[in-house]
């Protein structure tokens, strides 16, 4: 007898809608999510691909439908629920703490520090020295990996755009999660730190994490993510490997372009 392993489903969307007034910005989206991937998200601008990365992340409630996460509910969850749950997320315009410095801003991505409690610095000091500590430790670890550690004293608001996306990903890696949202990695980053983000990408999902990434960039997509998935007037209209994605007729006049396939 031929046993054949499925595989597993890390995230789930069912029915996944989200109105504003009488505008559907996402249209009843229903999807798995493969353990291990790095599944590329398409579709031109306000296509609802930001909208449903909102609601994922619980920065937006769905009108209907629901998010499950290694097999549990987590729809409508808050954000930080969602990041302490497995689940991290980038931005397209990055956001650090502008003033303060890249190690102090990757240092301040854990959840429930001591430090942040009111009695922390009073009754707990040496528990909170030693939690600070070993936050700093791996925040190092974290900098390094993503090669940043030569910039750990510089303001977050001074470095490269290319460099905040690093940033960007050494905070979401603090926390250690199973599956990462990357809205438009490589937007506005040049081609020597957009070949670092994706060795880093494809590094982390050899070690396990999954990848969901919204962009733009065809080539990076069609190279470095698989399935594909398209969306069109927030409607999922394509969902499949990169090489149907390259022959699909809708995809070729509506997204890629049947020039850049040739």
């Amino acid at each position: 007898m031929c046993w054949v392993q499925m595989a597993e489903t890390i995230l789930s969307l069912r029915g996944i809608t989200r109105d504003f007034g009488p505008f559907r910005a996402v249209d009843d989206i229903t999807v798995g999510i493969e353990k291990g991937s790095i599944t590329g998200l398409i579709g031109p601008n306000g296509a609802g691909k930001t909208t449903l990365f909102n609601v994922l992340c619980g920065t937006l409630a769905p009108t209907s439908g629901t998010v499950m996460l290694k097999g549990s509910d987590v729809t409508a969850m808050p954000s930080d629920r969602l990041f302490a749950a497995g689940l991290g997320r980038t931005f397209q315009i990055p956001r650090p703490f502008a003033k303060m410095s890249v190690l102090e801003n990757v240092m301040l991505a854990p959840l429930a520090q001591t430090g942040e409690k009111l009695a922390g610095p009073f009754l707990r000091a040496r528990d909170m020295r030693r939690e600070e500590d070993a936050i700093r430790a791996r925040a190092m670890e974290v900098l390094e990996f993503v090669t940043l550690d030569h910039l750990t004293d510089q303001a977050a608001g001074q470095i490269s755009g290319g460099q905040m996306k690093l940033l960007e990903l050494a905070r979401v890696l603090m926390g250690d999660p199973d599956l990462i949202l990357l809205d438009e990695p490589a937007a506005g980053v040049n081609p020597t730190l957009t070949r670092v983000l994706i060795s880093k990408i494809e590094e982390l999902n050899r070690a396990g994490k999954t990848f969901v990434i919204i962009e733009h960039d065809m080539d990076f997509v069609m190279q470095h993510c698989a399935p594909v998935i398209a969306m069109a007037e927030g409607r999922m209209v394509f969902h499949g490997s990169p090489e149907e994605a390259q022959n699909d007729p809708l995809l070729l006049e509506a997204y890629l372009g049947a020039a850049a396939i040739d």
